[in-house]
């Protein structure tokens, strides 16, 4: 295997998708795959183009979202380094369901669908990882629709701030400093609610101690206290 096909496979190793695919698997799959690099602000495809395969953010930022026919936005993600996007498309050959923006200079591991899916037919542990991602996708959108059904403003805001941290943060001492700069309007897209309303819920998390700023970064002073106000003790799951 060339040095190039070397490194994919290493970035395919990397990926949670791919844990337990047996060597042969991920080499064929290396060989198949592309590196893909897309400038900041750039579509990477957009609801209801054809699904043309898998992608692994490798570096950057990955913004995965829908749109209503008025054109306001909700976020239904942030794909981070080792992430995989794009995958509902490969088990139904249904367009795609939502449309993939890097916020930043990105590059992305792009796994063709044909070589996907001769290796799901192949390898019923890579097929049954693919399935449990999947329903990782579906219990995160039933959190969300139980937030916007059941869950006021400020405690979803506490809670998207709460779980952005854990992957976009530095922790220690109980708390934690943003390593990546998210607007109002990044917040306001995340929760479906409008930027006006975001920035007076913030001004509270401010005055309740929750939140400081550092120049355009986030500081999280009190993460169990912003927990607390979360309610993510009670997220149980189903």
């Amino acid at each position: 295997m060339s040095t190039m096909s070397d490194d994919r496979l290493v970035h395919l190793r990397k990926c949670h998708l791919f844990t337990d695919a047996p060597e042969e698997s991920l080499a064929g799959l290396a060989r198949a795959s592309s590196v893909q690099t897309v400038e900041r602000g750039a579509q990477i495809f957009a609801t209801g183009d054809e699904a043309d395969g898998l992608r692994i953010v490798l570096s950057g930022q990955v913004r995965i979202w829908i749109a209503d026919r008025e054109g306001r936005e909700l976020t239904l993600v942030f794909a981070e380094p080792g992430d995989p996007f794009g995958e509902i498309a490969l088990l139904d050959g249904l367009p795609r369901s939502a449309s993939a923006t890097a916020l930043e200079p990105t590059r992305c591991l792009f796994l063709p669908v044909r070589a996907m899916a001769n290796a799901l037919e192949a390898d019923t542990a890579l097929a049954r990882h693919l399935i449990e991602c999947l329903c990782e996708i579906l219990r995160r959108n039933v959190s969300t629709i139980s937030g916007f059904a059941f869950s006021s403003l400020d405690t979803r805001l506490a809670r998207g701030l709460y779980d952005l941290a854990l992957d976009n943060a530095e922790i220690a001492d109980g708390q934690a400093r943003f390593t990546r700069r998210y607007s109002q309007s990044d917040l306001a897209q995340l929760l479906g609610a409008t930027r006006e309303a975001v920035n007076k819920r913030l001004r509270a998390l401010e005055h309740d101690g929750l939140l400081a700023r550092d120049g355009q970064m986030l500081i999280l002073p009190d993460l169990p206290g912003l927990a607390k106000r979360a309610e993510i003790e009670r997220d149980l799951g189903v």
